[in-house]
């Protein structure tokens, strides 16, 4: 008998976790799956595995991407849409992957499925790599007899967020890289430049400009003090990190960050891109509204507006249509709130939803190829008074001395 960790969820959605001694991990699955856990990870509980595992995590191996999962939900929608027995495509994407850790998955599908767990269970099994609107849609597809569409769905909803995703990284590029150069900038001349023009003007008994002392002073500060400047640097990038991991900081972030101006507008159209792209998918899957919100307000990929869409949920429990839920929490625009006013009087919502998550994916894609255009004049102004307020601290007292050598 060994002991295992486990991670998972109990029946209302919280996560529990704990120690249990088992024979094997799938004596561990059995007995959580008995008494109503739904387990997410299981360990085994030694010392050897906990470093492999930190290990794992640190050089960031063993893990499943966004390319991955396109690939394996498209290969398994051919695969199924040409007749092959689900068993048959497990094993098969499992000797043709290059990845180790989606192999590893695949093969932990395929057991647990052999075992007699049903298709969704065996997916919720491995929550850490399938997300829970990847789940709800396979069990969808898995009630109606259509895993072929459902897999489709996911392998282009994915594909979506995969493109929105690298435009949004190769628009930060070019101002992350100036205001990385403006950075070691300023280091440089506190370090190097300014110490050597303070020796050139102590040597003259003249009184220095105020714009002189203020960088003389900043750089005697930094040169005296820069292990703990490094230090506090260090400590409060840890515990931004740390505190970001919590609920209440990472909600806290995810509110300020669609209001940082000019980025702070395209994360908030990409989350309703999000947003309504997941309706849309989920409506037209055939999952319950209930259902759906909750697991679309996980897919937006922010607590923030995730509360909102909560708020949603429970305002059509109570019986209220859902424009009017939507128009309540004060977030989305009056364009989405219309097109869900006359999906629900047409019986259209998922098409509806559809063309306004075209029309955010558009917004956004064209927002992205112009922020460049837009951060521009900020980060001009930046450097701008950067080398004004150095063009005074260093050439001002050149100019005096030359007066007096005059």
């Amino acid at each position: 008998m060994t002991d295992f960790h486990y991670k998972g969820r109990n029946q209302r959605g919280e996560s529990v976790s704990g120690q249990i001694e088992a024979a094997s991990s799938d004596a561990v699955a059995t007995q959580l799956f008995n008494s109503g856990i739904t387990p997410v990870e299981i360990n085994e509980a030694h010392v050897g595995h906990d470093i492999k595992s930190l290990m794992s995590m640190r050089i960031g191996v063993d893990r499943v991407g966004l390319t991955d999962l396109i690939l394996f939900s498209r290969q398994m929608s051919t695969l199924l849409n040409a007749g092959v027995p689900i068993m048959q495509a497990f094993r098969g994407l499992q000797e043709s992957t290059h990845n180790p850790a989606l192999a590893k998955v695949i093969a932990g599908l395929h057991e647990s499925l052999d075992a007699g767990l049903d298709l969704t269970s065996c997916f919720r099994r491995h929550s850490e790599v399938f997300s829970s609107l990847y789940i709800s849609i396979i069990q969808v597809g898995e009630t109606t007899g259509n895993l072929s569409e459902a897999f489709l769905q996911m392998a282009t909803y994915l594909e979506l967020e995969k493109t929105t995703r690298e435009q949004i990284k190769s628009a930060m590029r070019y101002p992350v890289f100036v205001l990385i150069a403006l950075a070691a900038a300023f280091v440089v001349i506190n370090i190097w430049v300014i110490p050597a023009f303070a020796n050139v003007y102590s040597k003259f008994n003249v009184e220095l400009p105020w714009a002189t002392r203020v960088l003389m002073a900043t750089s005697s500060f930094t040169l005296a003090y820069w292990p703990y400047i490094l230090v506090a640097l260090i400590a409060a990038m840890a515990w931004g990190y740390s505190y970001l991991k919590t609920d209440r900081g990472r909600y806290r972030w995810h509110k300020l960050k669609i209001r940082i101006p000019v980025v702070g507008k395209i994360i908030f159209h990409a989350a309703l891109g999000r947003f309504a792209r997941a309706m849309s998918i989920t409506i037209g899957a055939g999952v319950s509204i209930i259902q759906g919100m909750t697991v679309i307000s996980r897919a937006v990929d922010n607590d923030y507006i995730g509360e909102r869409i909560i708020q949603m949920r429970n305002g059509i429990e109570r019986g209220e249509n859902i424009a009017r839920t939507a128009a309540a929490t004060g977030l989305f625009p009056p364009l989405v709130i219309q097109m869900i006013s006359v999906g629900e009087e047409s019986g259209a919502v998922d098409s509806l939803m559809g063309n306004v998550a075209d029309y955010y994916e558009r917004e956004v894609e064209y927002e992205l190829k112009n922020l460049s255009a837009s951060i521009e004049p900020i980060l001009i102004t930046g450097v701008a008074v950067l080398v004004f307020i150095l063009a005074l601290g260093v050439f001002l007292p050149m100019w005096d001395l030359v007066k007096i050598i005059k």
